[in-house]
């Protein structure tokens, strides 16, 4: 493995992941909407690395919670979202420091690719060891579909893709919490590459990146699209945060939603529902 991450970074094709569909049985959509919800679409940073996910509470359980007094940045106790700070190269960073500490370990409680799949799982991504796991990531995004594959099929997900089953393959995939945010980012990319012009599913008058509304207002999350994003950011602008409205329910929106519900004392749960839009004065 290259001690700096960087591969050949191949990215996938359109056949890849045609193929991929075609392997577990289910819409091609249903595996765009798992690249998006995992990675927003892409394996690599502009650097040429994998995407990563450094998780502080995996590598705590791993090395029987060692570090974390001494290393609370990269060793906790258990899942706090505020460890993780910014995405991109910043989780590099965090890596290398648990690295430094314990290897295996750090390699194993990090997601990597396109479809975030943790080091620690690398068995059931069909891997004999995380450093070959590792090694593969950095190569090609092929790669990351392999170990998307394999996981899927040896956790019993395949079905619960083939019926877009959201809420059963979130929890399969990423574990009992958010499990209903999660399906409902994984529904809203489904409804959007699903109405793409030229793909076999699209059907007339479906809009995607949307869930439904409360109480007249739309309910906005991360992938969600238009005019409503627009005005969503507009607000929170207003109330301080540092956006561009672009009509693009990404991640840097997604924060400063969480932000804005956890100064307003309202579940920082990251969806615009009807209580976000009426501290906004939206609603």
């Amino acid at each position: 493995m290259p001690d700096d991450f960087h591969g050949a970074a191949t990215p996938l094709s359109d056949a890849d992941l045609d193929q991929a569909a075609n392997d577990l049985g289910c819409e091609r959509a249903v595996v765009d909407a798992v690249c998006d919800a995992e990675s927003a679409g892409g394996g690599f940073l502009p650097d040429g690395r994998p995407k990563i996910l450094y998780e502080a509470h995996i590598f705590g359980r791993l090395t029987g919670h060692r570090w974390d007094r001494t290393h609370p940045n990269v060793s906790a106790p258990a899942w706090d979202r505020s460890l993780y700070g910014a995405g991109g190269a910043h989780q590099y960073d965090r890596l290398a420091e648990a690295i430094d500490l314990d290897r295996a370990s750090a390699l194993q409680s990090a997601s990597w690719g396109r479809f975030q799949v943790l080091g620690m799982n690398f068995a059931m991504a069909e891997f004999a060891n995380v450093e070959d796991f590792v090694t593969a990531m950095c190569a090609a995004e092929a790669a990351h579909l392999r170990a998307f594959l394999g996981y899927c099929r040896k956790c019993g997900l395949v079905g619960a893709l083939r019926n877009r089953d959201w809420a059963s393959f979130a929890r399969g995939y990423n574990g009992s919490g958010q499990v209903d945010h999660y399906a409902a980012v994984l529904a809203a990319a489904y409804a959007r590459h699903r109405a793409q012009p030229g793909s076999a599913q699209a059907q007339p008058g479906s809009t995607p990146g949307q869930s439904g509304t409360v109480q007249g207002q739309p309910v906005l999350h991360l992938l969600s699209r238009g005019d409503d994003v627009k005005r969503l950011q507009e607000l929170l602008v207003k109330a301080g945060a540092q956006l561009t409205p672009d009509g693009d329910f990404g991640p840097q929106t997604e924060a400063a939603v969480r932000q804005f519900q956890i100064d307003h004392d309202l579940d920082p749960d990251g969806v615009v529902g009807g209580q976000t839009w009426a501290a906004l004065g939206g609603g």
